[in-house]
């Protein structure tokens, strides 16, 4: 099983993640935010990824610090995870449409962070969630998980359709990734013999 348990404390946020990549897509995540809640539970059933996460943050501050140190511990959990990498089909991709919604993700898990990100949210807020969050969970996430991550919006005029389908393309794209190539299960996915 390709799984991993992870803590994180800061002054800032105290987390714990349990992550299974060989799973149903369950999950139970409590952050103290809501919207952000539902955008990890998407992450979780559609990339089929068993995932709690349990996050005490200074919410009256702001959620900043709660997504961006979510994001850090699930790319570090990930990362633990996935391990050397051998057998999996490495790279993904989805086209993901959700109402007016259109978002388009390429990925790597290459081991070499970098994030392009292109989409544009009509809002500054999602109920009480500043949109701008989005990207700095997927930053994060990208950063700590080793993850070459391309988002792009292709359509959209709702901020929460926008949203949710970025989490879910990416989530789907990861799936792909993850997956163990049976044609190559033994080997790492790179000429280079490591990633």
């Amino acid at each position: 099983m390709r799984s991993t348990t992870l803590t994180r404390t800061t002054a800032e946020t105290n987390i714990s993640v349990e992550i299974n990549l060989d799973g149903t897509g369950a999950y139970d995540n409590q952050t103290g935010v809501g919207f952000f809640d539902h955008m990890l539970d998407q992450l979780a059933r559609h990339a089929l990824m068993d995932m709690t996460v349990r996050c005490s943050g200074d919410l009256h501050i702001d959620d900043h610090h709660t997504v961006e140190d979510v994001g850090i511990a699930l790319g570090q959990a990930l990362s633990a995870a996935v391990g050397d990498k051998r057998g999996i089909v490495r790279y993904g991709s989805c086209l993901l449409p959700m109402d007016d919604a259109l978002v388009r993700t390429a990925l790597d898990l290459s081991g070499r962070p970098y994030l392009v990100w292109n989409v544009t949210m009509p809002t500054q807020k999602i109920g009480t969630f500043d949109t701008e969050l989005v990207r700095e969970f997927f930053q994060a996430f990208s950063t700590h998980g080793g993850i070459t991550l391309h988002v792009d919006m292709l359509h959209g005029l709702n901020s929460h359709h926008i949203a949710e389908a970025a989490f879910k393309s990416v989530a789907r794209a990861m799936r792909t990734a993850l997956e163990v190539d049976a044609r190559t299960a033994n080997k790492i996915p790179s000429t280079k013999g490591s990633l």
